[in-house]
């Protein structure tokens, strides 16, 4: 016996058995609802059975058809076989093959002629199966296989392509009919042949009547139970998310998706019936992530407004095309602002024309609005402040906080991004910007979205990124929470109801993209609108085309949310405190500020320097002359009646320069002593229009004007413009003036009236 044993060891070792089937690939909503199905490899209908969906009735009633002493013989039934082999030789021929469960899904693995030989290898091969998979493994794989005519395998299949459920939820009636299906898939099939199947069902449910195998009311009930099985479509719901999923996962027959049917289904509608209604404006498409601030569960999906409309690009997946996000980055770059210390929320900003060496951006609205405190700047999505955080803090800090964000098309673009890249000019999906939102809702903790939910896997299992501090986030959050801002839809009051949320805006460049990503404690909601062939439209725009439907989609999914909002966590290391400051700058009050304002301040971390919007300037009793310490009249004597000791407001040049553009009337500093033989020791005009060492293309028949402008400090009266150092024109320093250039190379110096210059050196070439 020992040595048989070890021969059937030794020939499994040589002809191992060991299957793989190719199954279809289901994805399931985090219910357990089928979502989506796909067929397999061979274009086969064969769902996988997962163990808990063989509910104790599927188990009883396909033994007891197919195989009552399953339990209990090692893959063949001698007795079986016996009496099969009695019954072919007296008769002649094959009336009874005797197969175990086993031994039919060795033959639904490995199919073979009907033979005497193949009945032998068939043996062998259940033997080897009950060596390695447990019963209940084996039984899974027979209800995996069983043939149900067509291309539909398996019970799972049949369940849900004739009764549109899964097996575990199956009544006994139905699972009747579905062990004898498989018998007769010609004559059986279920939909045309429903009464012939009803008559087979009910024989089947009379023999279990008399076995006692179910209870007599279960068995009546069974009987009187309609038939209204027939054939019906493959789920085909969430499309986007789940063909990225199969196409991710393609060897897994069941992937956990962590979508809520109900939430996907309501985003669903909304977004078609959005789009529908600003088609009119040339506006084609629009895509939504919906997600589980606490678990990070990806709960709604949609790539598009119609998965199935192929003129628009129905198909393209939305939430994972790269596209341009306009100002929608901004906040974090103002949380990192916050955190280097460079600004508080009443920290003034200048919002005036600015040149950034040679870059000089504009407004979204084309109009300046003075200094500024940075939330207005930040809740307004001014474009000036925001660059010049950006050039304060580094370009790199930025994107190296993105690239830790998860945010690829940055990190391949890194090495050539620059101070545009917080209007929109660099490449993010939907997914980025909705998880970067979604550390915002976490006290500035970015963790991957979770879109399948994987066995043994809990929402704890993936460390995140600490983008900003919890103090900065808060801030960043009660700025986005403001509603006195431009970004609200028009006329939002008679149309919309306004949800409890902080949310930011984005337009990008061209109007291509329209953004609007909000947040409030249980949900983060990313929303995109615009055309995926790329085409602008001019009515596209974050606040009028993104936000009404963000709005939409927060009422109606968070309609009966609690009234709770962010508050200041109750830990001990908590540094956001408040202090009294300046209004004119958001500085520490000095003797120069009359009046004061409560700020926000992050402990150890927000810059403490006095304020400084104003400074003592030594004149003459007229105020018509200032003085500096090396030329003030009086050094040689006592009197200092010579001297008046006077306070003038302290103006950045751009800042004064942008007042005397719009006639705004300021106390400006006298003109410096004329007597005076030391030329002051602060920098010449800055030349903002061009960029030193650059190249520019202009026609050589038809050039272009090109405009030569500059900041200087506020006591500067005149300045004087030199092309190839030669005087070209005096100008009053807000001036600009324009030239038409000639290829070569040309250099521009800019003088002022106390003898600074400022020199940079171009090339003109021709197109």
């Amino acid at each position: 016996m020992a040595g048989l044993i070890l021969l059937l060891l030794l020939l499994d070792a040589r002809l191992p058995f060991r299957p793989h089937v190719a199954y279809s690939t289901i994805v399931t909503a985090g219910n357990g609802q089928p979502l989506h199905a796909f067929l397999s490899r061979d274009d086969k209908w064969r769902l996988y059975t997962e163990l808990d969906e063989m509910t104790p009735l599927l188990r009883e009633t396909v033994l007891f058809k197919e195989d009552r002493y399953f339990r209990w013989h090692p893959g063949i039934n001698p007795i079986s076989l016996v009496r099969a082999a009695a019954r072919n030789l007296l008769t002649g021929r094959r009336t009874s093959g005797a197969s175990t469960i086993t031994m039919q899904t060795v033959r639904l693995l490995e199919p073979r002629p009907r033979t005497y030989t193949s009945k032998l290898i068939e043996l062998a091969r259940a033997l080897q199966l009950e060596l390695h998979y447990s019963k209940d493994e084996i039984l899974q794989l027979y209800l995996n296989l069983v043939p149900y005519g067509s291309n539909i395998e398996g019970i799972k299949s049949a369940a849900l392509l004739y009764f549109g459920k899964s097996p575990d939820l199956l009544s006994l009636a139905e699972l009747t009919t579905l062990t004898i299906v498989p018998n007769r898939p010609s004559s059986l099939r279920p939909g045309p042949n429903n009464a012939q199947l009803v008559q087979a069902r009910n024989e089947w449910l009379l023999r279990f009547r008399r076995a006692r195998l179910f209870s007599d009311e279960a068995i009546a009930d069974a009987l009187t139970e309609p038939l209204t099985a027939h054939r019906r479509a493959a789920p085909r719901l969430a499309p986007h998310l789940s063909r990225r999923l199969q196409r991710e996962q393609p060897d897994q027959p069941i992937i956990h998706a962590t979508l809520d049917p109900t939430t996907q289904a309501t985003a669903e509608r909304l977004v078609q019936n959005y789009v529908n209604r600003i088609r009119a404006l040339a506006i084609q498409n629009a895509a939504v992530l919906v997600v589980d601030n606490e678990t990070r569960e990806v709960l709604a999906y949609v790539g598009s407004a119609d998965f199935g409309n192929v003129y628009d690009g129905g198909q393209v997946d939305g939430v994972q095309a790269v596209r341009s996000p306009g100002s929608a980055l901004k906040p974090l770059l103002y949380g990192l602002a916050f955190d280097a210390g460079i600004i508080t929320p009443k920290t003034r900003l200048a919002d005036v024309p600015t040149s950034f060496d040679g870059y000089a951006p504009d407004n979204y609205d084309q109009r300046f609005n003075g200094p500024v405190t940075a939330e207005f700047a930040l809740a307004n999505s001014l474009n000036i402040p925001a660059v010049a955080l950006l050039h304060d803090l580094g370009t790199s800090k930025l994107v190296a906080s993105l690239k830790r964000a998860g945010f690829s098309t940055v990190n391949k673009q890194a090495g050539v991004l620059g101070l545009s890249m917080v209007l929109g000019g660099c490449g993010v999906t939907l997914q980025e910007m909705t998880r970067l939102y979604t550390g915002l809702a976490n006290d500035g903790v970015v963790r991957p979205l979770r879109l399948t939910n994987a066995p043994g896997r809990s929402a704890a299992d993936t460390s995140g990124q600490v983008l900003l501090s919890p103090e900065a986030t808060f801030l960043v959050t009660q700025t986005l929470t403001q509603v006195t801002r431009p970004d609200l839809p028009n006329n939002f009051d008679n149309s919309y109801h306004l949800p409890r949320i902080a949310w930011k805006t984005g337009t990008s460049y061209g109007r291509r993209d329209a953004w609007s990503i909000g947040y409030n404690q249980r949900y983060t909601i990313g929303v995109w609108v615009g055309n995926f062939s790329g085409v602008g439209v001019a009515e596209l725009s974050g606040a009028n085309i993104a936000t009404p439907l963000l709005f939409q989609l927060f009422n109606t999914l968070d309609y009966d949310a609690p009234n709770g909002w962010f508050k200041h966590p109750a830990r001990s290391n908590w540094r956001l405190t408040t202090r009294l400051v300046c209004p004119e700058t958001g500085d520490v009050p000095s003797h120069f500020c009359t009046r004061t304002i409560s700020d926000y301040a992050i402990m150890g971390v927000s810059r403490y320097q006095r304020c400084q919007h104003r400074r003592w300037v030594l004149t003459n009793p007229a105020g018509t002359v200032s003085y500096c310490a090396h030329c003030r009249p009086d050094q040689s004597t006592d009197d200092t009646s010579l001297v008046v000791r006077r306070s003038y407001p302290n103006l950045s040049p751009d800042v004064l320069a942008y007042y005397q553009t719009q006639q705004v009337p300021v106390e400006l500093v006298p003109p410096h002593n004329p007597a005076c033989d030391r030329v002051s020791g602060q920098a010449g005009p800055q030349i903002v229009s061009l960029n030193d060492r650059s190249e520019y293309y202009v026609n050589p028949r038809q050039p272009a004007s090109m405009e030569l402008r500059c900041q200087a400090s506020n006591d500067v009266q005149t300045v004087y413009w030199y092309l190839n150092d030669r005087l070209y024109r005096r100008a009053r320093p807000s001036e600009a003036i324009f030239f038409k250039p000639r290829p070569g190379l040309l250099t521009v110096s800019c003088a002022d009236d106390k003898g600074r210059y400022r020199t940079l050196h171009v090339t003109i070439r021709p197109e």
